[in-house]
């Protein structure tokens, strides 16, 4: 049924035929991070609900953060490999745009799951709820879904369980969408680029995940690029963090150090080597210790978050502030005697599978 203001002869004909509404669940945020449950809810060219499907996935590895997304080892353990529900995704995205809060970071989860199995994922489009949200200008004290949700009246049931996350997500983006449809607005569409390859470096196991203590990084020491955008200045508790943003890290990480260094330069942050007056945050679990860097940032009055939260605040990093480019100054030196001039040459139930 069409909102009162949508009628069928206003909705705008350029919008998608279907979407699919995902959220997947990770044993972290880097590159070579698995998949531990994904869920998709499909809904029709209205944003109504269709089905709704969930899985478990055996990640093959340790679980990661549990204290965040509650599944352990041993409930994965019989899950199935990622291989073994591919085909079963596949044909739930099939055709439709995938949509997700902070939609890079789950089709980049989706897309590597696939290239790993050496298939491709057969989304070509992608929504993100966030720059949806933005488009359509609506008063959010933050982009977290959780604002969102708030914002439309859906109530959360279980945070960071993919079933529900998804479930949340599709009953917000529909008054989203047709929101849009009464306004005109233009739906914010990605291309999704499949990888077409797929190669796995093995990293260490991280035994013990959820105690801290420091790893050995499996991956060479290299220079990294410079951050290509301004320093925005320090970051504001309870607001997103910004490209430019200085970050620096003290003590020890669940995560691997250089894995959570490469997952903040992908998401257009500054990883700071000391902690100085320009320095945005510092992350660190031990805000207690007495390392020059959590000094330095006692003395400095520098934001201070521990790994868990500034894991969840790389879901969304608001971009840069945009800047014009001023053109180069060209000198010519004029010429001795006049000269002329030359010209410029993816319909079934919900899945019984067990949500854990």
């Amino acid at each position: 049924m069409l909102d009162d203001h949508t009628t069928a002869a206003t909705w705008p004909a350029a919008y998608p035929d279907g979407y699919a509404v995902v959220d997947v669940e990770t044993t972290g945020l880097a590159r070579d991070d698995r998949i531990v449950s994904a869920a998709v809810y499909r809904l029709d060219a209205r944003g109504n609900v269709e089905d709704h499907w969930y899985t478990l996935v055996n990640p093959e590895r340790d679980p990661g953060p549990v204290w965040i997304h509650g599944l352990t080892t041993d409930v994965l353990e019989s899950a199935p490999l990622f291989p073994e529900i591919a085909g079963e995704l596949a044909a739930r995205l099939d055709g439709r745009v995938l949509v997700a809060h902070n939609a890079i970071f789950d089709w980049s989860m989706i897309a590597r799951e696939y290239a790993r199995a050496e298939r491709t994922a057969p989304t070509r489009q992608r929504l993100c709820t966030i720059a949806l949200s933005k488009e359509l200008a609506l008063p959010l004290p933050n982009h977290k879904l959780e604002s969102l949700a708030a914002h439309f009246g859906v109530v959360q049931q279980r945070a960071h369980h993919a079933l529900d996350d998804a479930r949340v997500l599709a009953e917000a983006f529909r008054p989203s969408l047709h929101a849009a449809a009464r306004d005109g607005v233009r739906l914010p569409l990605l291309e999704c680029r499949p990888l077409t390859e797929w190669s796995d470096t093995p990293a260490l196991p991280r035994v013990g995940y959820q105690s801290s203590y420091r790893q050995t990084s499996w991956r060479p020491s290299r220079k990294r690029p410079p951050c290509p955008y301004p320093n925005p200045g320090r970051y504001v508790p309870g607001e997103p963090l910004v490209q430019g943003m200085r970050v620096a890290f003290s003590g020890d990480t669940s995560v691997d150090r250089e894995l959570l260094e490469d997952r903040a330069v992908e998401a257009g942050l500054h990883v700071a080597t000391s902690v100085s007056r320009l320095t945005s945050l510092l992350v660190t679990n031990d805000p207690g210790s007495s390392t020059s860097k959590t000094v330095k940032a006692t003395s400095y009055g520098t934001p201070v978050i521990d790994e868990a939260a500034f894991t969840q605040l790389l879901r969304d990093v608001t971009p840069a502030p945009s800047s014009p480019v001023p053109a180069p100054a060209v000198s010519v030196p004029a010429p001795a005697s006049p000269v002329p001039s030359i010209p410029s040459s993816t319909s079934v139930p919900a899945s019984t599978a067990s949500d854990g």
